[in-house]
């Protein structure tokens, strides 16, 4: 995680000396968060996300981000026997390449990249009948890759992205289960 923050300041001091556009800021949103998995159930769980942005470019760019997030998921079995509820706190890194058109004041932007994915708590609950599943349910991976993709628009200093990030590893060997879940976030650019 040093070496990630020591090559964030280090492209930041290479584009100032360069005089190349870019935009550091912050952003905050919500997200929908869902765990795919055979034979059960599954629904969303609503979460958070907050954390901070570096825009490299102009028309094509780089934009790596880091951000604190809640995700997680909701499963349960066809008759609801058996209901269980994984909560995660993450630290994600997305490195997104974008594309903007549009001017200063209104412009619009489509970007994609990937992102990883480390796991800093998870917190379980299950049915009182299925506490034994949990044992061999809860085999969770601390850190995954995945693919973010999505669009957003500018107002000045203040954007909105809506995103949308697939898993493309397994947070849990044992049963297939993937991530994704839908980002809705807002912010500010500071320069």
């Amino acid at each position: 995680m040093k070496k990630y923050l020591l090559s964030v300041a280090l492209l930041i001091a290479v584009c100032i000396s360069a005089k190349a556009q870019f935009s550091i800021g912050i952003k905050g949103g919500v997200n929908l968060s869902q765990i795919n998995i055979d034979n059960l159930n599954e629904s969303t769980r609503t979460g958070y996300q907050v954390g901070a942005f570096v825009r490299i470019g102009t028309a094509w760019y780089v934009q790596p981000e880091l951000y604190l997030s809640s995700t997680g998921g909701k499963f349960s079995t066809t008759d609801n026997s058996v209901q269980a509820q994984v909560n995660f706190t993450n630290l994600s890194v997305p490195l997104l390449i974008g594309h903007s058109f549009g001017s200063k004041a209104l412009n619009f932007r489509l970007m994609s990249g990937p992102v990883y994915t480390y796991a800093l708590s998870k917190s379980e609950s299950v049915s009182d009948n299925a506490n034994n599943a949990i044992n061999d349910f809860g085999h969770y991976n601390n850190s995954t890759l995945g693919f973010q993709g999505g669009g957003g628009v500018d107002i000045g200093p203040f954007f909105a992205d809506l995103v949308y990030e697939g898993g493309l590893t397994k947070i849990n060997p044992d049963f297939g289960q993937k991530q994704h879940l839908w980002a809705l976030s807002v912010g500010l650019k500071f320069f």
